[in-house]
Parts: C-alpha cells; structure tokens; sequence
C-alpha cells in the first residue's frame, strides 16, 4: 500500500529540500511542459539566484564607471536625480520580466517569451529578433564590463606610480584579454560552485559600496558642498544648449548599470523553485541596486567640489579621481582595489549570463555553429563551449577599445540591445499575448497591462536617446557608432532570416516528448505554472 502512494505521489510530494531551496521533479515537469527536457544540475537556491542577479548589476563598480555622464549631463543634478528617474522606470520593466519568468522559467527566456506570446504567424519572426538583440546586448556587455575592469586596473597603476607610468591602449587590450581568459575558466565551473561564488560576489559588493559611501561622507569632513548644491545645483558640460536634453543623457549612467537582471531567467534551468525564485530575485536585484547606487551618488555629489576638475582628469574614469581628492593615494587605491573586484565578479556573472543565452539559442539552432554551442559539458554539466564562444566574442569586441569613442559606443550598443529585447516581450504581453500567459506564483493581475505599457513607451524613449551623441558639435572622432554596430548585428539577421532562416527556423524547438512529460507529472498533465509549483 506505502509502495502504490509513492508510485501515485504527486509532485509536490517527491520533492526534496536543498540547501534551503525546493529541488524537485515539479521544476522539471513545468520545463517539459515549456518543451525542454532538464540538462542542468538544480543548485541555485533562492538566495543564490538572488545574489547572481544582484551581483551582475556591481552596482559600486557600475557607479565608478559610468560616473562621467551624470557629471557632464547635469553635474550635481545629473548625479542625483539622472539616476533616480530611470531607476523608477525600470522597475516597471522589471515587473514585467518578473511576471513572464514566472510563467515561463527557462534559459531561453526573452526569445522564448516573445514566441509564446506573438501571433502564431510571426512567432518564429518576434523570437529571431529578440534572440538576436539579446545575444548582441549580453556578449557586448561582457566585453563592456571587462574592458572598464582593464582600465579601473591601468588608473591604479597610474596613481599607485604618481603618474609616471600610463599603459598604453594596447597594454589595456592586453589585461582585458587576461580577464576574459581567466572569466572563461571560472565560468565553466560545475552550477554548484558558481552558486557557492555568488555569495562571495553580493559579500565584496555590497560591503564595498557602503564602505565607499561611508569613507567619501567621513574622510571629507567638513569639505562637502551644501545640501542644496548637493541636489539643486545644475552644470550643463555637453555642449548641447538645451539643459533639458542635456540632463536626459544622464540617464544613461542607471541605464548602463540596471542591466542583466533577465539573468535570473536564463540560469533558471538550474535553480530550485525557479517559478518563484527568478521573479524575487529580478525584482530584488533591481531594487537593491538602484537604492544603493542612489546613495552612494548622493555621497559623491556631496563631496564633489568641482564639476569640471573631475571632467577634466587625466585619469580614465572621473571616479578615480574623486577617490583620489577625497581619500588620498593610499585610501583611494585601497579602495579602488576593492572595486576592481567588484568590477571582475560582475564581469564573471555577466559572463555566466550571456553563456546561457547562447546555449539557450543554439539549442534552437539559431546561431551559427549550434551543434557545438548547445553541447552540455559531460564533467561539469555546464555549457563549456557556450562561455567560450562568449569569451571569444568579447575578445573580437574589444578590439573597439582602441578608439574610446568606438568603446562607448559598444556601451551604448549593449544596451540597447538587451532593452529591445527586454520591450519586445512586454509588448507583446500587453497586447496579443493578454490571454497567452498562464499565471504563475507572480503575476501583475490587472496591472499588467498599464505597468507593460509604461515599461515599453520607456525604452523606446531611451533606445532614441541612445543613439545621440553625446554633444552637439559632433565629429567623426567622437560620434555615437551605437547605430553602425546594432544596424550591423540587425542587417546580419535580417539578410540571414530572409535568405535562409526563415525556412527552417520555427521558434523555440521542443527537445521532449510528450511522453518524458506526462511521466514527469503524470497526475496533472495540464497544470498551469501556479499550481505545478503549490500543487
């Protein structure tokens, strides 16, 4: 009789307790139902996922990089209220990426969403786009991520020497490959010990963050800017005459940096409960960062002395130099050092990211290659080649960074493409897939749609924004390339769709029968995602 009940026993009661977080056959019978059968090891817990979607943001390292914009695009203003507005916006995208990973838990994530929920007629079409702008947004911001590390590693050597040693471009080419080398290597771990590292990754963050914020408010001492001077006081440093159009390019700071959060829906194949723990740790992640990237802004705007003397550095990245002014050498190395492990760690997860994009794609045949790229590692039951391609990729990538111009330019094109393909899916949600998306444990209800429709007017705002120079009088040295390399990537997968892809290419591939399915959960064939999980 004991033996019949644990034949008939239902989902919910085969599932097993792992370091905390639900490991189970529901996890699997929900990824059958979504036509993939499971080929990871399910060891990201709850509050490893968390942590993975968090760290990829790096908020302390992200803030130092992308320092300059707020600076120019509004000075003290641009630092505050640059960063405040957008994050706002953003959490309605991620709202809205929470919902759909919820419903839908599977690496494929973005491009599967837009297929499930497009018109049966262009869901092959909407998932190619996608795909396409999410693989072209994750590989760039790889390279992105990495080459700031590079030069947050050449500005220390600089002012550890007094100056008397700057790398050339070259030599920073050099260490970005060194990083990528050595991402490459700890990316192809086994899914236990990157879970186990990205609990050292949230530790070096967030104590890094706040021991910066602490050490600018403390060590400058009476040195501050007033509480007014510190929010009101607005320097337009662009060249554009409009203050108005001039302080929306702050916003490219919190737009560079509230990226990567859809990470948390393509390593959900390997994570324990991931109907629910991928949208807490989406919105978790997002808010985290944005509360304290705010915060550490609003303690450098406080001792930011002079707008232009920072612009105006010799060092690469303005943040170096505050640190600098406020700390001291010694201080500001000790510091800077500390974020230069933040910036490698983000890197790391970044990379961890985008691998599973391409392992997601090639499993669809999507990429050129795919039988290689989609090939799970036997020993480490990873996607070895996948982050390899990935590091390949960053290495051609970083060529650009020859030309600082042509380097932020590829900035500015990571994100764009992760944000298409963030909006595409909402999209779709709000409109033709109102009635396609089957709950699961979150779900925006009735808010959905107004939530969706804020969050898609906000990227096709920014998506334009990005794509201007970053001043008025501009020349070929220091035009925005963002439009060349997306248009490139774009006119790739157009002419390739057309000639061919079209064809063959119908969307997401089932790669299990229905058979494995029904023996995954054969009490309740049609659960939704809700009740395959609260069964």
């Amino acid at each position: 009789m004991l033996k019949d009940e644990k034949k008939t026993a239902s989902v919910s009661e085969r599932v097993v307790e792992v370091d905390g977080g639900l490991l189970g056959e529901a996890d699997n019978a929900l990824l059958a139902k979504l036509g993939y059968k499971s080929e990871f090891k399910r060891e990201f817990s709850l509050i490893e996922t968390v942590s993975f979607a968090f760290s990829i943001m790096g908020v302390v390292a992200s803030v130092s990089s992308t320092l300059v914009f707020g600076l120019a695009s509004g000075g003290h203003v641009g630092m505050v209220f640059g960063w405040l507005i957008p994050s706002l916006f953003v959490m309605t995208i991620a709202l809205s990426m929470a919902e759909m990973a919820s419903s839908m838990p599977t690496s494929a994530g973005l491009y599967y969403f837009s297929a499930k929920l497009a018109p049966p007629k262009y869901a092959a079409l909407s998932s190619w786009i996608t795909g396409w702008a999410n693989i072209t947004g994750q590989v760039t911001l790889v390279c992105g991520i990495d080459f700031t590390c590079a030069q947050m590693i050449t500005s220390a050597i600089s002012v550890s020497s007094n100056g008397a040693t700057n790398l050339s471009l070259g030599a920073t080419y050099g260490i970005l490959l060194v990083i990528l080398f050595s991402h490459g290597i700890v990316c192809s771990a086994a899914t236990s010990v990157l879970a186990r590292l990205n609990l050292f990754y949230v530790l070096i963050n967030v104590g890094t963050t706040i021991a910066a914020i602490i050490a600018l408010l403390v060590v400058s001492g009476d040195n501050k800017v007033s509480t007014k001077d510190a929010f009101t006081l607005f320097e337009n440093n662009t060249g554009w005459a409009s203050n108005g159009w001039a302080f929306i390019l702050a916003f490219t700071s919190p737009m560079w940096t509230l990226t990567g959060y859809d990470s948390a829906a393509h390593i959900s194949e390997e994570v324990s409960g991931a109907a629910r723990a991928a949208p807490i740790a989406i919105l978790v992640g997002v808010g985290a960062t944005a509360s304290l990237g705010w915060l550490l802004l609003i303690a450098a705007s406080f001792v930011t002395i002079s707008v232009t003397d920072l612009l105006n550095s010799e060092l690469p990245l303005p943040m170096a130099q505050l640190f600098l002014d406020v700390l001291g050498k010694r201080g500001m190395l000790a510091i800077w050092s500390l974020i230069i492990v933040v910036q490698y760690v983000t890197g790391a997860a970044q990379c961890v990211d985008a691998s599973r994009v391409v392992f997601a794609f090639a499993r669809d045949n999507a990429l050129p290659g795919s039988r290689w790229w989609k090939r799970i590692n036997r020993h480490t039951m990873t996607p070895v080649n996948a982050v390899w391609f990935v590091v390949g990729v960053s290495a051609i990538c970083g060529v650009l960074g020859f030309s600082e111009t042509a380097l932020t330019s590829l900035a500015g094109s990571s994100v764009i493409g992760l944000y298409t393909s963030y909006a595409a899916p909402i999209f779709l949600r709000i409109t033709s897939g109102r009635d396609k998306l089957v709950p699961g444990p979150f779900h925006l209800g009735r808010w959905a749609v107004p939530i969706g429709a804020i969050a898609v007017a906000w990227v096709s705002f920014m998506v334009v924004m990005l794509f201007f120079p970053p001043g008025s009088n501009t020349t070929a040295v220091d035009m925005n390339y963002a439009v060349v390399i997306i248009m490139g990537v774009f006119v790739f997968a157009t002419l390739w769709w057309i000639l061919s892809a079209r064809h063959w290419f119908h969307g997401p591939i089932k790669n299990v029968d229905d058979a494995s399915s029904t023996q995954s959960a054969p009490e309740k064939p049609n659960l939704s995602a809700e009740e395959s999980i609260q069964t």
